[in-house]
This record gives C-alpha cells, structure tokens and sequence, in this order.
C-alpha cells in the first residue's frame, strides 16, 4: 500500500514526513514554492526532538502522480480545495479524509466506494515552504480511523498500523464521524482565534459559536461524542511542545491568514452550522458573522489577529439585528 497524501501542509506534512521515517511508501501532492523546496531540498520535518529532512515523491496535481493498484489518496487539504481535488483522482481510488469539518467524506462517496474518515488531533505549523512543525511530542497525534459511512475493514486497519508504526496513536472506530462531528464543534473556534489572536477574552469569543453548534446537531439529530468523551480519549497523549524555540501561534485557519493564502475553510467549519441552521429553522448569527469575518479578512488578506473579541461580540449583536 503507497499512501499519496494530497496536501502536504501542516498535518499533511508530519504525516508524511513521520511515515516515511518508519518506512511506509509515501508520496506528496504539493503545489507551489512548497513542491518546489519539497522537490529540491527534501521536506523538513521540525519536532523537539529534532530536525528531519525527506526526501519523498512530490508531484504537482493528483493527474501527474503514476497512480498504481494499491494506491490511497489521503485528502490533508483544507475542505474548500476538496471538490477541485476529487475531480482529478482516478474513478474508484480509495480516499481517506485527513480533514477538519464533516462534508469531504460525503462528497469523497461519488467518486470512490471506499471511503474512510479521520479525526484529526495533530497540532502543526505550516509557514514556510518546505518546513512543517510538529508542536506535539513524544507523540505528535491522535488519527482515529473509521470507514464511511460507518464499519470497518481490512484497509482501514492496515492504515491504522501504518500511523501506530509512524509513532501517532490511533483507534479503529466503526462510528468515526460521531468523532468527527465532536471535532467539528472544536473546529468552529478557529476563525475567532484568527480573527482575534490567541488573548485574553477569546474563551468568552468563542462560547456562543460551539453553544450553536450544539443546539444545531440536536436539532438535526446528529450524534456527536461527549465532552467527556473526548478528553478520555485525549487524556494527557498530546503534550505541546516549543520546537526551535517557537510555540505554536495559531491554528489552521489562523495560519491560513498568516500566510496570506487568499481563502480558508470556514464554510465547512462555521458554514456547516450556518447550512444546518438554516435547514432546520434556528438562527445562528455567531456562526455567520465569524464565516462571514474570517472570509472577508482572508479576502483581503489581512493578517490574523485584525479584531478583538470585544469587537466580534459586538459584531454577532449586528447580525442579530432585524435592520441587517
């Protein structure tokens, strides 16, 4: 089995990097200054325990890698970039989504049978071309795996073993996507956090956005694990870390300001409630105005950290308006 990870940005990267070194066939789809430095100088793998360089197969879009039987394409962009790369993967290739947000899994279902979901637990930094850092240590993260719709079987517990062997901790679940939802409700802080930076008041910048997300999923009857649940299964695995004495800044979509990419995933992460709101009759203005914020700033590419919590609060109350 050769893993072809799409999208060899921060979680991309480290796990591209880490099943190399346990010696997994691996090969990258990047794109970019990016695939340039990749092809070049190696990927560099940063963690605290030292630096690693990669020397993987890069190729430039899903249609140039020599796809061969046996392949899986591991999905590791944002959730905007899915659709693009499902067109161009070849009819029935098996596609695991190494993905925040609940959407690719059933938008990965039109174009192959074998379909498996990830819930990704992996803090990682992605800046630089070339460079991806692993914030955790010893072990860098937590890759559950489940078939979708739901079950399991022989590959998705090969691919399990595969990131057990790389040095990730990973469980076979026959219901993923309730992880993956609990995941999704995490996730809907990560535009407030680029919008705001990680300061004092964010905590209280972020409440209303889960609290709709909750209220959303019940309403759809959509099960989701348990806050319990989820620190069980975490429990003290993921340790952060400084790596060449730096902390991590931001999460992905802050970094997605930070680099100035032009485009971040909230409408699959904030956007999902706003879509489940709307289909199921509940407002959700805290939602819609971090969406609808964090694309604006993505727009125009401002850098993270543009508003303060007070500021979004405020925004949320303007949404509410009736005038709006």
């Amino acid at each position: 089995m050769r893993l072809v990870i799409i999208g060899a940005g921060a979680v991309g990267g480290v796990v591209a990097g880490r099943l190399d070194r346990a010696g997994a066939e691996v090969a990258v789809v990047a794109r970019g200054a990016h695939l340039e430095v990749i092809r070049r100088d190696g990927l560099l793998l940063r963690e605290a325990g030292g630096d690693s360089v990669h020397r993987i197969p890069a190729y430039a879009g899903p249609e140039a890698v020599d796809w061969r039987d046996g392949d899986v394409a591991v999905l590791a962009v944002k959730s905007n970039d899915t659709h693009d790369v499902l067109e161009r993967l070849p009819l029935g290739v098996p596609v695991v989504c190494l993905q925040n947000g609940v959407a690719n899994e059933r938008a990965a279902l039109r174009r192959s049978g074998d379909v498996y979901g990830v819930c990704v637990m992996l803090p990682a930094t992605h800046l630089a071309p070339g460079v991806v850092v692993a914030q955790c240590a010893p072990v860098p993260g937590i890759l559950d795996i489940g078939r979708i719709p739901a079950g399991t079987d022989r590959t998705s517990h090969e691919i399990a073993e595969s990131f057990v062997k790389a040095g990730f901790h990973c469980e076979v679940r026959d219901d993923i996507m309730r992880r993956k939802y609990t995941k999704l409700l995490l996730n809907l802080g990560n535009a407030v956090e680029a919008l705001c930076g990680r300061v004092d008041g964010l905590d209280e910048a972020t409440a209303p956005v889960r609290a709709e997300g909750e209220a959303v999923l019940r309403a759809a009857g959509i099960a989701y694990a348990t806050a319990e649940e989820d620190a069980e299964r975490r429990g003290d695995i993921l340790q952060w870390r400084v790596v060449a004495g730096q902390e991590r800044a931001g999460g992905s979509t802050w970094q997605s300001l930070a680099r100035g990419t032009g485009s971040v995933e909230a409408d699959y992460l904030n956007g999902e409630i706003v879509l489940l709101g709307r289909l199921h009759g509940l407002p959700v203005p805290a939602n819609e105005t971090a969406r609808r914020l964090v694309l604006e700033a993505a727009h125009r590419r401002a850098a993270p950290g543009s508003l303060t919590p007070a500021e979004f609060l405020a925004a949320i109350k303007h949404e509410r308006s009736p005038t709006r």
